[in-house]
């Protein structure tokens, strides 16, 4: 027998290792509702923030203002592209893995 073979035999692994010497072996079940709830806090996370934002500006300005320098304009640029990029992690991360892993279970 030749490497070749001996390679494709023992390929896939039998048995998956336990996770941390627990025995727990996660299930994608479990991964698509661990997305999904972590695509509902990081939201969850991302409104306080814009709800900071916009009822508490002035009082996020004074507070930032005092160790950096900025306009007000340049506050409003910070927090809308910071919004922008938690948003984007928050899809990429979290709701576009969920998805597949849903089309995934219907297959």
């Amino acid at each position: 027998m030749c490497a070749w073979q001996n390679f494709a035999s023992a390929w896939p692994p039998l048995r998956p290792k336990a996770i941390g010497g627990l025995g727990v072996i996660m299930s994608i079940e479990t991964v698509r509702k661990a997305l999904l709830w972590c695509a509902v806090i990081n939201y969850g996370i991302l409104i306080v923030w814009f709800l900071f934002f916009v009822l508490a500006h002035d009082w996020m300005y004074l507070l930032h203002g005092r160790w950096f320098r900025f306009s007000v304009e340049q506050f409003d640029v910070l927090h809308y592209a910071g919004m922008s990029i938690y948003k984007l992690g928050i899809i990429l991360l979290n709701v576009v893995p969920y998805i597949a892993l849903h089309i995934a279970r219907r297959a």
